[in-house]
């Protein structure tokens, strides 16, 4: 099992490297981070709310990813329409779960929530069956929350 990173650094730190308030840019640079600073990753990256009730792919490192995701269906589908995170140990176990990577087993995804509209969310995926903690909710949370506050996202 992987370990969880000093989440409290890597705020610092990503809080450094966006040095723009635009929106591309930072969610490219916060998918690149990621990958790189969170171990057992195979995916990272955002979706973004475009039209009603759908989420557009955005900026990711990883695999060619689906597009477009229905709120009705998946992991990320779930995080736009509850506005909850979700962190699911085996995507496998989930019905409706939209395989974009047969080898993901876990994911993690973030709502992006600006002035009490979603903006998008953050997924993330990994090969290793429960990667993702409470711990890890709590550090990417923090990270998201990072990202909002050095974007502009309006």
């Amino acid at each position: 099992m992987t370990h969880s990173p000093d989440y409290a650094l890597l705020g610092r730190q990503l809080d450094a490297l966006l040095d723009t308030r635009d929106w591309l840019t930072n969610s490219a640079q916060t998918c690149a981070f990621l990958m790189q600073e969170v171990p057992g990753l195979n995916w990272a990256g955002f979706y973004l709310q475009r039209e009603p009730e759908v989420l557009s792919l955005g900026p990711f490192q990883g695999k060619p990813a689906c597009h477009p995701i229905p709120f009705a269906k998946g992991v990320c589908g779930a995080a736009a329409r509850r506005r909850q995170t979700q962190r699911i140990e085996d995507v496998h176990a989930i019905d409706d779960h939209i395989a974009c990577d047969a080898a993901s087993r876990s994911e993690l995804v973030v709502p992006v929530i600006v002035n009490d509209r979603l903006w998008g969310v953050l997924d993330l995926d990994s090969p290793e069956h429960g990667r993702f903690t409470p711990t890890d909710q709590a550090g990417i949370e923090s990270l998201v929350r990072v990202f909002i506050a050095r974007t502009d996202l309006d």
